[in-house]
């Protein structure tokens, strides 16, 4: 009998929706009546959503790739000789070969879409917890020291120096301390924290384990969102696995580290994405922000010294303790350093995920891995870092990725979402839309934000109408700076951003010139 052929087809919820699972099914059925054994993978999303479905067998070869499958198209490819890597309209070729995934710098997303997210022995085969062991032989001053030489920054979008966090923790002194990964990922156009969940949890739990080790924490806690179930479900296997291979739990591999690690599911409120409202509402009680200080790292998670990190950070630590820090910091450019999960969506031809260097252009991840616009039309505006970020037009297509080109350009490279619009898009709308968005997301903590963002609801809607355009413009700037300064957090404080930028680079949208 022939060796079984090892197919994958992802798992990752991007691609269940647009009928992975069904594919899956019918290839494990179309391979039994074909008389040819296989063994099916169910793997991550490599990130190239414009073909998913995305099948992958294993050949002689390499693993040759093709998409988008659709469960109609199974049972030619079998008959073709998919099973073989044999030519079809779908075969793209080595997946590796790919121009979207062949010119990324894959470091964090190294496994994803590799490795069979739920297999131990798949996790270990490609260097799965060599970051966590060369940790244990370390001190924790080591540790920490390490990520701080690397230049790691968190992800999340504050872009907070990682080491510096860590230390702070690590010279707590408290009986009791936690490491929490904020996985409320809420902003548009985001979803690399929920691949990286659903298609390498176990870097994930590697680097909270690190973290904790490296901070002398001995609980954890990862905070995801309740929209996403898959993940949420993937997690909860990973950390089962984990324990029962004695990656968590008492005495890791016979070092002094113990680590119990849970998951805890969010009610939906974005803004839990901050990091106090995240732990108020790990306490049981009503997402809302904190006055700082203290900080987290000293008074966090029920008063005790907290490490808060996104997905991406802690999943970066791995790879930053196996290979050193200086490999980690060769990536980037000047304070940027690494590579940062770009996530392309909007009215882009190519939406997915792009990880490279920081340095890359935006205008390179938008025309050349991105394909420009869906509709084919003009690109008008491209947003980047989430919903509170700024809206750019054509003429700073070439601002690099780093967190100080942007800061300087007045806008924010944030969580590293970058959302595309055509020619058609109306600016006035989507600043609008910004002031509504704060409204209906505001915990309602402080008054600015809870009321600022009603009030210019109500005050582009005057604009944009003709009223008293000219005043109204005035008392929209004095709305924009007293939430800017006044708000307890970055909710109300961000929000002027995208109104301001549509208002300085699309001031046609509002009814005039500024």
């Amino acid at each position: 009998m022939n060796s079984p052929v090892t197919v994958y087809v992802p798992r990752d919820s991007a691609a269940r929706s647009v009928g992975a699972d069904d594919v899956a099914a019918l290839i494990e059925g179309a391979a039994i009546a074909a008389e040819r054994p296989i063994r099916l993978v169910r793997n991550g999303s490599r990130g190239a959503l414009w073909l998913e479905p995305l099948v992958e067998v294993e050949t002689p070869a390499g693993r040759i790739a093709y998409g988008p499958v659709n469960p109609e198209d199974v049972d030619g490819l079998i008959a073709a000789g998919m099973l073989d890597g044999a030519p079809h309209d779908l075969r793209l070729g080595r997946t590796e070969d790919i121009p979207f995934l062949r010119d990324q710098t894959r470091v964090t997303f190294a496994r994803v879409g590799v490795t069979d997210p739920l297999s131990a022995d798949d996790y270990l085969a490609h260097g799965g917890l060599a970051g966590l062991r060369r940790a244990l032989e370390l001190t924790r001053e080591q540790v920490v020291a390490e990520v701080t030489e690397s230049g790691l920054r968190g992800r999340g979008g504050a872009g907070f120096p990682t080491g510096i966090k860590w230390n702070t923790v690590r010279n707590a002194t408290a009986d009791l301390k936690f490491v929490c990964c904020n996985a409320d990922e809420g902003d548009s156009g985001t979803f690399a924290d929920r691949m990286l969940m659903e298609g390498d949890p176990f870097t994930l739990i590697e680097g909270m384990a690190i973290a904790a080790y490296a901070v002398g924490a001995s609980e954890g806690y990862i905070y995801i969102r309740s929209e996403y179930p898959d993940a949420v479900a993937t997690v909860r296997q990973a950390i089962e696995i984990a324990y029962a291979h004695g990656w968590l739990g008492e005495r890791i591999f016979g070092s002094d580290l113990s680590f119990d690690l849970f998951v805890r599911v969010g009610a939906g409120a974005y803004i839990c994405g901050e990091e106090t409202s995240m732990l108020e509402s790990l306490e049981g009680k009503r997402g809302m922000v904190r006055a700082k200080p203290p900080i987290p790292a000293l008074q966090g998670l029920f008063g005790k010294p907290t490490v808060v990190n996104n997905v991406l950070s802690l999943a970066s630590v791995p790879m930053i303790l196996a290979d050193g820090a200086a490999a980690f910091a060769a990536h980037g450019v000047g304070r940027s350093r690494g590579t940062q999960v770009f996530q392309l969506a909007g009215n882009i031809a190519r939406g997915g995920i792009v990880e490279t260097d920081f340095g890359i252009t935006l205008g390179d991840l938008v025309e050349r891995f991105g394909g420009g616009t869906r509709t084919g039309r003009p690109v008008r505006a491209v947003q980047v870092g989430g919903p509170l970020g700024a809206y750019l037009p054509v003429s700073q297509l070439d601002l690099p990725m780093d967190y100080e080109a942007f800061a300087a350009a007045g806008a924010m490279v944030g969580h590293g979402g970058v959302v595309v619009f055509d020619d058609t898009v109306d600016m006035a709308a989507q600043a609008r839309f910004a002031m509504e968005f704060c409204a209906a997301e505001s915990c309602g903590k402080c008054t600015p934000c809870r009321v600022g963002a009603v009030r210019g609801v109500e005050v582009i809607d005057r604009i944009v109408a003709g009223q008293d355009r000219s005043k109204n413009l005035v008392v929209l700037n004095d709305l924009c700076d007293l939430m800017t300064e006044g708000s307890l957090c970055a909710m109300g404080g961000l929000t002027p951003l995208p109104v301001r930028s549509a208002l300085q680079h699309f001031p046609d949208d509002f009814g005039g010139e500024q």
